[in-house]
């Protein structure tokens, strides 16, 4: 399997390329993508708000991870902001699809990510794959995203987009903002607690992929979570256990949204997401415990 990913370079991306054999590397910056991916990996140079990747880069490629995309979590939503985070995932993702719709010979599948922002607060609801959107900033994204990437089934190219939840790993993402609070004894929940997180372990996240990818059955939405998610007062107990650190700090929902602004609503949300396509197509979670999960994730 000859695999094209973008967002080689993130956090999830790195991850996910290292499980691949001899992939192909779309990037802004090639110089700097070769420098952390290895001298060795292929890599072309592209835009991905500007035009379509070159045509070189899609030769002889079985299957796309397209990951590539503005964080939702640096810096407040001003419209700018709002603007920058549509273009890098709405923008790209068009981009990348009429560079398929181009070739003679096309990939068998094109794998995107996404977010269980999709769904929008839900409360104490169990949502699976089949669920609604929610209709704030960040569901119309996604919705909007996965659109964008659909448009590839016309000309029969399977899809599946990846609606991802929190992701715990070393040396990145999430929970390497939030651990330095914690580390220092000064964590606690936010907002009122009650609130559901999914998560998942890089790992599984990167398996997820691959088992997209390789299994013809899945085709539309997989949630990239965990089977276990928890509250945020249970995420936050946990953490501070495998830190041996105290978690008394609660930081309240008025706090957060003075300080975050609109993103505040992201960490207030409650999304108790099922993986239920992964499941019934067999995939099997290394990390079903949030504890073991942590632990790994934080070398504790």
């Amino acid at each position: 399997m000859r695999a094209l990913v973008t967002g080689a370079t993130g956090f999830i991306g790195r991850r996910l390329f290292s499980e691949l054999d001899r992939p192909v590397a779309l990037s802004r910056h090639p110089a700097r993508a070769r420098a952390s991916l290895g001298s060795s990996a292929e890599i072309f140079g592209w835009d991905p708000e500007a035009a379509p990747p070159p045509k070189e880069s899609l030769h002889n490629i079985d299957v796309v991870f397209h990951l590539a995309g503005e964080s939702v979590g640096e810096g407040r939503w001003t419209p700018a902001r709002k603007q920058l985070l549509r273009q890098s995932r709405v923008l790209s993702t068009r981009h990348l699809v009429d560079a398929l719709a181009s070739l003679d010979t096309r990939p068998q599948v094109f794998v995107c990510a996404s977010a269980v922002g999709y769904y929008g607060d839900r409360g104490d609801e169990i949502v699976e794959e089949t669920a609604p959107p929610g209709h704030d900033f960040l569901a119309e994204l996604c919705q909007a995203w996965e659109a964008e990437a659909a448009r590839a089934r016309s000309f029969g190219v399977r899809v599946v987009s990846i609606r991802t939840g929190l992701v715990l790993g070393p040396s990145g993402g999430a929970l390497a903002r939030m651990l330095p609070p914690f580390h220092l004894g000064l964590g606690g929940r936010l907002g009122s607690g009650r609130q559901w997180m999914p998560w998942i372990h890089l790992d599984d996240l990167a398996g997820l992929y691959l088992h997209a990818a390789e299994k013809p059955g899945i085709d539309g939405p997989m949630n990239g979570v965990a089977p276990a998610p928890v509250t945020n007062a249970e995420f936050t107990k946990t953490l501070a256990a495998v830190l041996h650190r105290p978690a008394i700090f609660p930081v309240p929902a008025f706090a957060l949204r003075l300080a975050l602004g609109e993103f505040a609503g992201v960490l207030l949300a409650s999304q108790r997401v099922a993986p239920r396509v992964a499941e019934s197509t067999g995939y099997r979670f290394r990390y079903t415990a949030l504890a073991d999960a942590l632990r790994s994730a934080t070398g504790s």
